[in-house]
């Protein structure tokens, strides 16, 4: 079994990579040798539109609960 080379310098950082670092960011838990990595390699606007995108994903999950929650109490 053949491992993935490791990405370089130059590499943009991929899609799950973009959502894990912005997924780390939400929490506050990123390292700083990681945020160094993710400004030399990612660009803000991706970074910008993955936040939007979890954030809005964030809040439509908190609606759906909610929603959930007063159905079953009501019912």
């Amino acid at each position: 079994m053949t491992q993935a080379p490791e990405p370089n310098e130059e590499t943009p950082l991929g899609f799950w990579e973009l959502v894990k670092t912005v997924g780390m960011s939400f929490l506050g838990v990123q390292s700083n040798q990681n945020r160094e990595r993710d400004f030399r390699r990612g660009r803000l606007s991706h970074f910008v539109a993955i936040g939007l995108l979890l954030g809005l994903l964030f809040i439509l999950t908190i609606v759906g609960v909610v929603q959930l929650v007063m159905h079953l109490a009501t019912g």
